[in-house]
């Protein structure tokens, strides 16, 4: 099919294809979040996310994190000029860059927050995490917003507390991961509270109440961004709601399932059972056709530098020129079932081959309680 933003002077379909290929290979969230979107912005978010993922790979890789930043930092001076390099990431995100007028703040803040991953940054207290979590995950969010055409401050704004969300979420999860990985995300301000010396607890992680009550504690601050995030759900493009309630579901199901194990996430790590994800999807079809509101938005002021870069003055919802099957009249309802099923199956498909490599990492003893 001839993909109408695709510039062939930047780049070509052998290119995409190279792209679609680098994120089979191996970059989970980035391969999921490609299909949280309507057939047509498939590929221009495959663009991005190969990108993304070849970035978060050299940051990763190279000691000296800094210099890979500044060079990753120079292809993107190339690719905003229109002269990317010869990669086929870089080629197609100058094509996508150049038809969606994509911000390049977006671009340098998740480059940036790759950086703080890969230094191993520390987080004092709850708006060090939303400034991290702006970086990795809002500024996800907003692209997305772009790839919708959705660009107005409101939209923009809820798009970035949905990322922030998720990224909590993970944060909740994976505290014993990241702590014999000797990594800490939780704010050290709220350890010390609990009266927990961040340096004594990470170099001997285990669980204790007072760990269950700081993840708690996080989950509560996601929750309400949950709640904000269905505002911006609820003006998207009709097609792309089915896709991102379900992710929005199933992260924050993540939190309900780490409450159930007590929000012991040091000696476990929360899986949510496929019945459960099946059972989400009255709620999701629900919220996709009936959206719901919310009665008070705080900002979080961390994610203003995205929507300030990202939203154009007097844009109220999606873009003109947007297809008739961004619109309700467009889709049947058992499309919009479809879509929300495909997503809930893609979770579950991608969850267990976590859990078989998990397996064939540790010759299967940390994988029972998860299968």
């Amino acid at each position: 099919m001839h993909q109408t933003w695709l510039d062939p002077a930047l780049a070509t379909p052998e290119d995409l294809a190279a792209c679609r290929a680098l994120l089979c290979g191996g970059s989970r969230s980035f391969y999921a979040a490609s299909f949280l979107l309507p057939r047509r912005l498939h590929e221009p978010a495959t663009a991005l996310y190969a990108f993304c993922r070849v970035a978060d790979d050299e940051i990763d890789l190279d000691g000296r994190h800094r210099d890979a930043l500044g060079r990753l930092s120079g292809r993107l001076d190339r690719i905003y000029a229109r002269r990317p390099d010869p990669h086929p990431a870089d080629r197609a995100l100058a094509a996508l860059v150049a038809h969606f007028e994509m911000p390049r703040t977006l671009l340098d803040a998740l480059l940036e927050g790759f950086a703080w991953d890969a230094e191993g940054r520390r987080y004092a207290d709850l708006s060090a995490i939303y400034a991290y979590s702006a970086r990795v995950a809002g500024s996800v969010g907003a692209m997305m917003a772009v790839l919708m055409g959705v660009r107005s401050a409101e939209a923009v704004g809820r798009a970035c507390d949905l990322g922030v969300a998720m990224q909590l979420t993970n944060i909740a999860r994976d505290v014993g991961e990241d702590a014999r990985n000797g990594r800490l995300y939780l704010p050290e301000e709220w350890l010390r509270e609990e009266g927990l010396e961040p340096e004594a607890w990470l170099a001997n992680p285990v669980f204790s109440p007072a760990i269950g009550r700081v993840v708690r504690r996080l989950l509560r601050a996601a929750d309400v961004l949950y709640a904000q995030g269905d505002v911006g759900i609820a003006g998207l493009p009709f097609s792309c709601r089915p896709g991102i309630n379900a992710a929005r579901f199933i992260y924050a199901e993540i939190g309900r399932e780490l409450e159930r194990l007590g929000c012991d996430s040091v000696r476990q790590r929360a899986v949510v059972p496929g019945g459960r994800k099946a059972a989400l999807l009255p709620r999701i079809l629900r919220c996709s056709v009936l959206p719901r509101g919310c009665a008070s938005i705080l900002s979080v002021p961390e994610t203003d530098f995205l929507v300030e870069a990202t939203a154009w003055a007097g844009a109220v919802g999606p873009l003109p020129g947007m297809p008739r099957t961004h619109t309700l009249s467009g889709l049947s309802l058992a499309q919009i079932e479809a879509r929300a099923v495909w997503v809930l199956e893609l979770f579950e498909k991608l969850e267990r081959r976590d859990r078989l490599r998990l397996a064939e990492l540790t010759g299967g003893k940390e994988v029972a309680a998860a299968l």
